[in-house]
């Protein structure tokens, strides 16, 4: 599904975002363009510094002080948070749009117990306090927490990691949002709640009918939750396409290196893991050309001289690289229904999508990568 396509419930279209430092501005994205639609889970992965939480706070407008957004557009259903007032973005988070954080003890209050805190949320609604009682103990016993009205009297200190990760989605999803942003809710978990936690998270997808823009650099999780990736670098969308087609075709060299950072494609046992050579890019200070030009092995002297093209590689998929125009992928040129037509991943009702990066990228994830369930898709 190509860049605005319709039924997207947001549309974000050459976003860049800055942060002030003693350096100078710090780039962390650069014209960034990503589509959510309704009913799909779109992923974003990626290792530290690639923009992935900037772009998650961007969209909340819940941004550093030293922030600002130079350019773009973040359009939630139909029209632009960035001129919203603050009054106005009051009323969206938490109603239409929710969050989950990566640590559910950030985001959940310490001295007010579980059920306390469920039914707060629900201030907005008009509903009697046994029906917010109710609809609490409902979400609880969805997200898979055992003998939910008798935890409802419990603080978030006598949960577990996994189960508060679960609460916090719970919450999220209570005020039925028609976009939730999950920002790597399962990095601080253990495998075996990670794959659980993407597992509930499918299911309520399917039940609740909401978009999910999901935040991780774990690449086994994007192939288990998605249908769509889009690989970000160093502030930039680097790629997008299908999971099959960014696991099995990518087009860029930079999601080439990244695949081989994964884990479960070691076939051979080393007290080594592959890492991709070099450094992630100085964002205050970005290299002329690719901004991966300076570590990729396959560079040619345009890569470190222009800007590289967006590359139509076939339908659904697209990579920003000298190298796939060279190799007779068209251009991404021109609009559809006011948007790029360049292959970008857009999914379905029902469908998921997912974003992948690595360090410098802008995406604040941690670096590496790592396998939830194991290996690319069929």
């Amino acid at each position: 599904m190509r860049r605005g396509a319709k039924g997207a419930v947001l549309e974000v279209r050459a976003l860049s975002v800055e942060f002030s430092t003693a350096r100078g501005p710090l780039k962390a994205l650069r014209n960034v363009d990503l589509d959510v639609p309704a009913g799909s889970v779109v992923g974003v992965v990626g290792e530290s510094g690639s923009g992935k939480s900037t772009l998650a706070g961007a969209v909340m407008r819940l941004l550093a002080e030293n922030t600002r957004i130079t350019a773009g557009e973040v359009r939630f259903e139909g029209r632009d948070l960035l001129r919203a007032s603050n009054a106005e973005m009051r009323a969206i988070r938490g109603e239409r749009i929710s969050m989950v954080f990566q640590d559910p003890m950030t985001s959940l209050n310490p001295v007010l117990s579980i059920g306390t805190q469920m039914v707060d949320i629900q201030y907005r609604r008009d509903r009697s306090r046994e029906e917010k009682n109710a609809r609490a103990v409902e979400m609880l016993r969805r997200v898979g927490i055992p003998d939910a009205e008798r935890r409802m009297a419990h603080y978030p200190h006598q949960f577990s990691g996994g189960m508060r990760q679960r609460v916090a989605i719970a919450m999220a999803l209570e005020t039925e949002p028609a976009l939730l942003i999950a920002d790597e809710p399962t990095t601080a978990l253990d495998a075996t709640l990670e794959v659980q936690i993407i597992h509930r998270l499918k299911d309520l997808q399917r039940s609740e009918g909401c978009a999910i823009l999901f935040i991780s650099h774990h690449l086994g999780v994007i192939a288990e939750l998605c249908d769509y990736v889009v690989v970000m670098y160093g502030g930039e969308v680097v790629e997008r396409g299908t999971v099959r087609d960014i696991f099995h075709r990518p087009g860029h060299p930079y999601t080439e290196k990244l695949l081989e950072c994964d884990p479960a494609r070691i076939a051979d046992r080393s007290r080594d893991l592959p890492t991709i050579p070099g450094d992630v890019p100085d964002l205050v200070a970005l290299p002329r050309g690719c901004v991966f030009a300076p570590r990729c092995a396959k560079a040619v002297d345009v890569c470190g001289r222009d800007a590289p093209p967006d590359v139509w590689l076939e339908e659904g998929h697209e990579a920003k690289c000298h190298l796939a125009a060279k190799a007779g992928g068209g251009a991404a040129s021109g609009f559809e229904g006011g948007a790029a037509s360049g292959a970008g991943p857009r999914a379905g009702a029902g469908a998921a999508s997912g974003t992948a990066a690595e360090s410098g990228a802008g995406e604040g994830a941690g670096a590496g990568t790592r396998t939830a369930s194991g290996g690319a898709p069929a």
